[in-house]
């Protein structure tokens, strides 16, 4: 790195990617820094928004001046632009919670997502956070279409298990890959969030390749197997309109 300062500012940073408040002797300790270093790097970023301070605690979270940037990032895939009104009729129509994501090396990176008129109080920001392909279901809708020997060194990875339901076994996940590309989408049974379920599909630009995917999520009760079958075909009637205009 040729600017040592600010590779230590942006670690400071990232550090929020996995704790979302954090205070000044938690990051020098997850960092091994100097208190007072990641004090001053902290007041900084905390004087161009990019960093927020809960009076209370003293602990810091990402701040406006992040998110108006994440925005901007956003900006760059077409894809969002084309998607996000029918996510939306998408929310609507199945009463749950629709995602956007795009796939960047092992994960995919979440760019919007769309709640039903009655869930807008749950709304949060999600643009920026990642999650591993192989235990969600936008992720699986990915992984499953992406060419055979990138899908077959992904699958040589190591799979962590995030709730007993994940998919560690390679052959396993193999062959919940190949009943994905047969029917079209994907499911997370619960694998990457107890009691959460999804249904992904993918979606192809014109050359073929996977652009990006949606999802719809929700608590697993509502998510039968004939439940799952019919968001699929409300997903794929939209995802057919959006594939037209991509």
């Amino acid at each position: 790195m040729k600017v040592k300062s600010l590779q230590k500012a942006l670690e400071i940073l990232n550090c929020f990617i996995i704790k979302p408040k954090l205070g000044v002797t938690e990051i020098s300790e997850m960092l091994d820094l100097n208190k007072s270093n990641v004090h001053n790097i902290l007041s900084t970023f905390k004087e161009v928004n990019y960093l927020e301070q809960d009076e209370e605690t003293g602990k810091y979270q990402l701040g406006v001046g992040i998110f108006a940037l994440c925005q901007s990032v956003g900006d760059r895939f077409n894809v969002r632009k084309i998607v996000m009104p029918f996510m939306q009729e998408i929310a609507d129509r199945t009463g749950e919670m629709v995602y956007l994501a795009v796939p960047h090396e092992d994960e995919v990176i979440y760019l919007e997502a769309m709640y039903p008129v009655e869930s807008f109080n749950l709304m949060r920001v999600i643009l920026g956070e990642r999650a591993r392909m192989y235990c969600t279901g936008i992720g699986k809708a990915v992984l499953a279409f992406l060419p055979e020997a990138v899908r077959e060194e992904y699958i040589g990875r190591k799979l962590t298990a995030y709730t007993e339901h994940t998919i560690t076994d390679r052959d396993t996940l193999r062959e919940e890959l190949r009943r994905t590309r047969e029917r079209g989408y994907s499911v997370d049974h619960m694998e990457h969030e107890f009691g959460v379920k999804c249904v992904g599909m993918p979606i192809f630009n014109r050359k073929g390749e996977v652009e990006a995917a949606i999802s719809v999520s929700g608590p697993s009760l509502r998510f039968s197997g004939e439940r799952i079958e019919e968001i699929a075909k409300i997903m794929k009637t939209y995802v057919e309109k959006i594939q037209e205009r991509m």
